[in-house]
């Protein structure tokens, strides 16, 4: 197969033009939000080691993977895996797995704008000096009084989606590259402020040690839990198996390498991660805070630290509005499926098809925050909807996703096409590629998502 020259979409214009907007993609609230509480919850640095060992071998190779099969199809994730495999001779049924990726980018954007309109209004909250000598039930009120109102949510909701939907209206290079090129860097520059901003008012000695001293003594007793939940944390922080990666593969040049990019993408979302540690660590153990306070750490155990420290209104603003351009960069990246979808298929113009994507989230985004409040006595299956959109993607499909990427691009692509894609030749990197995409990645996404199940812990082994 001779794959399309371009996109009917568009092409990213430079190679960096794609390392920022995959970049975007994978840094979002999972790096800076996720992160670090995951961390805290298990001890630190034994955690971050093989966190980093689960991004090497299993998230870089699947990465490669979904990248290459955009690449490859030059379409949509639905229509690129149905042209794919009716040129390998394979079932229609395969573009199911398109399916899936803009299924779990549709609710995951519906929740997670609901998250991003939550860094909104705390930017705001900040500036007005609303952390100042706040202690921790005041902490925990001010974020109780902000879920618990659901017309505040959907103001900060709408507003967010707005935001999103006017990025990706504006097309490859005029919205979504133009975008990334000022929110990636304007991302690094206010995370190394907040870091040096930890360094001279924190304790940024312990934080440092706390990251990078592995101490395995942590992990006893749930070593096996802890490494699970790093390869999660690793496929999930990476945006593999929700399509972004696969549509943004296929407004990538044929030049490009795709393993050069991939690592240099993989490598700034760690280092994104890392550096978010160490601007919150430093603050949580000079205000004698609890490292493992879980999803509260950024909204409810921050606020107080802020509150105590020098310029805390100013350092606590820019801190949420670094929050809000992660949330933004990975948006757009969760809407440009759909869009590209109803482009290819109806025939809808850009701007028609961005709305009426963004719009059909923006609804289901206000029963996912109605279940906060109004709603929270709703539940399907045990879960509010919130919940239950969030359990769906991160532990169905998102590891079901990743699984059939691997085998896909492992078992059923033509070695020829892989070869040709990747541009490894057929040496040592294309061997050592071809044995993690077959056999490790899938295993390990496999565990995670058994775990995810429960049914690891039926067994006794989660």
């Amino acid at each position: 197969m001779t794959p399309a020259a371009n996109s009917i979409h568009g092409m990213w214009s430079t190679r960096l033009a794609f390392i920022l907007a995959a970049s975007g993609s994978a840094v979002g609230l999972g790096n800076i939000w996720r992160f670090p509480y995951t961390a805290g919850e298990y001890g630190g640095g034994a955690f971050v080691l093989i966190y980093i060992l689960c991004v090497a071998l299993i998230g870089v190779p699947i990465m490669m993977a979904e990248i290459m099969l955009g690449r490859r199809g030059r379409q949509s994730p639905i229509n690129t895996m149905r042209t794919l495999a009716e040129q390998e001779g394979l079932s229609g049924r395969w573009q199911l797995l398109g399916w899936m990726g803009i299924l779990s980018g549709f609710l995951i954007l519906s929740f997670y704008s609901v998250i991003a309109g939550w860094t909104l209004a705390y930017v705001f909250r900040a500036a007005a000096g609303a952390f100042s000598g706040i202690d921790a039930s005041g902490a925990e009120g001010l974020f109780g009084a902000l879920v618990g109102d659901a017309e505040r949510l959907l103001a900060w909701h709408t507003i967010f989606m707005v935001l999103v939907v006017g990025v990706v209206a504006r097309g490859v290079a005029s919205g979504l590259e133009k975008a990334v090129r000022y929110l990636m860097p304007a991302l690094f520059v206010l995370l190394l402020i907040m870091v040096l901003y930890a360094a001279s008012t924190g304790n940024f000695n312990a934080a440092f040690a706390y990251l990078f001293a592995p101490d395995f003594a942590e992990l006893k007793g749930h070593a096996g839990e802890a490494i699970l939940s790093a390869m999660g944390q690793a496929f999930f922080s990476l945006s593999l198996g929700m399509g972004a990666i696969m549509i943004y593969g296929s407004y990538l040049k044929r030049d490009a390498s795709i393993a050069q990019n991939t690592l240099i993408v993989a490598g700034m979302d760690t280092l994104v991660a890392l550096l978010a540690g160490l601007a919150i660590f430093p603050i949580v153990f000079a205000n004698g805070l609890a490292p493992d306070s879980g999803p509260g750490l950024i909204f409810q155990t921050l606020p107080i630290a802020f509150g105590d420290m020098p310029a805390g209104a100013l350092f606590g603003t820019l801190f949420f509005v670094l929050l809000v351009f992660a949330a933004w960069t990975s948006a757009i990246s969760l809407l440009e499926p759909l869009t590209a979808w109803l482009v290819e298929n109806l025939g809808f113009s850009r701007v028609r098809a961005a709305v009426l994507g963004g719009v059909t989230v923006w609804l289901l985004g206000i029963v996912c925050l109605l279940s906060l409040n109004l709603w929270s006595d709703v539940t399907l299956f045990g879960k509010g909807f919130l919940d239950l959109f969030d359990f769906l993607t991160a532990n169905v499909l998102l590891p079901l996703g990743g699984i059939l990427i691997a085998v896909f691009a492992g078992w059923l692509l033509a070695r020829a096409s892989s070869v040709d894609e990747l541009d490894l030749g057929e040496g040592l990197a294309y061997r050592f590629w071809r044995l993690l995409i077959r056999y490790l990645a899938p295993l390990a996404v496999t565990l995670v998502f058994l775990n995810a199940l429960g049914v690891l812990k039926f067994f006794g082994l989660g």
